[in-house]
């Protein structure tokens, strides 16, 4: 059996290191999205079951703030309308409402909180 010349093993390793690099990436990636759900889901949870009703609204306040300059797409946008509607209770501390609640906000999806 011929050994491989030292070019050929280095551009087998090189091949490897590559497959291994996209791994890493794509490893990553999910990652990052499990983070970004699991956070998400977080801050739904706090809008609709905090006990702290100031707390709520301002979190709520800071997301009308915030999440118009940070959605692009009109699609994203209409995921969160009911969070980007101003609050309409007497005292300010409306919660979410609407498909945000229950399963689409993750409870009891496994997004990671428990109650």
């Amino acid at each position: 059996m011929a050994r491989k010349t030292i070019e050929q093993r280095i551009s087998e390793l090189e091949e490897r290191k590559k497959t291994l690099k996209a791994r890493l990436g794509k490893q990553e990636r999910a990652q990052d999205t499990r983070r970004k759900v699991l956070l998400g889901a977080f801050v739904l949870h706090r809008l609709e079951h905090s006990n702290d009703a100031d707390f709520t609204r301002r979190l709520g306040d800071w997301l009308r703030k915030e999440l118009p300059g940070f959605l692009t797409r009109d699609g994203d946008k209409a995921l969160f309308d009911d969070i980007l509607q101003p609050a309409s209770s007497p005292e300010g501390t409306d919660q979410v409402s609407g498909e945000a609640s229950g399963e689409a906000s993750g409870q009891g999806s496994g997004y990671g909180h428990t109650e």
